[in-house]
């Protein structure tokens, strides 16, 4: 049976894989968290969409940018305070907390971000996918690497 509360819980889980796949650099993984066409994403400034393609795209120039065989650029995302309000049976909208760190060997530096993101949802073939994400910065600090600084990176499969 479909209930509200597994509406809810099954947004919740596609927000959720849309950060591990965030972090594990898994770029298919990011765009099959989009509807397939017309998807408007508003992420500051990392640009303004009016579909998920040319977002996929940038986010497989950044996260998997490497250095001598070697990825540089190291991203956490967590999220919290879901709020989600089911619109109807198959539409819905959504606000979150992000809490963000990056580390990027090639500026040796950190950032330190939060954000509150704005979604909207809808059922397409069958699962929930966003079709409209707009991310607001409240705030980010940045600052260098310290010298004896080293990251120690898993293996990632995306």
């Amino acid at each position: 049976m479909d209930t509200d509360a597994t509406r809810i819980e099954a947004i919740k889980q596609l927000k959720y894989r849309y950060w591990r796949a965030c972090d594990a650099k898994d770029v298919n993984g990011f765009r099959s968290c989009f509807i397939d066409r017309g998807a408007r994403i508003d992420y500051g400034q990392l640009g303004t969409f009016d579909d998920a393609e040319p977002m996929a795209r940038l986010f497989e120039q950044v996260a998997l940018h490497q250095v001598d065989g070697q990825y540089v650029i190291f991203d956490m995302h967590h999220g919290f305070h879901p709020d989600i309000t089911l619109t109807s049976d198959t539409t819905a909208t959504g606000r979150w907390t992000l809490k963000f760190r990056q580390v990027n060997l090639l500026d040796r530096t950190e950032t330190v971000m939060t954000g509150e993101y704005d979604d909207e949802y809808v059922v397409e073939d069958g699962e929930w996918k966003m079709s409209a994400s707009t991310l607001t910065e409240r705030w980010s600090l940045r600052r260098p690497l310290g010298g004896d600084a080293t990251v120690h990176a898993g293996i990632f499969q995306g």
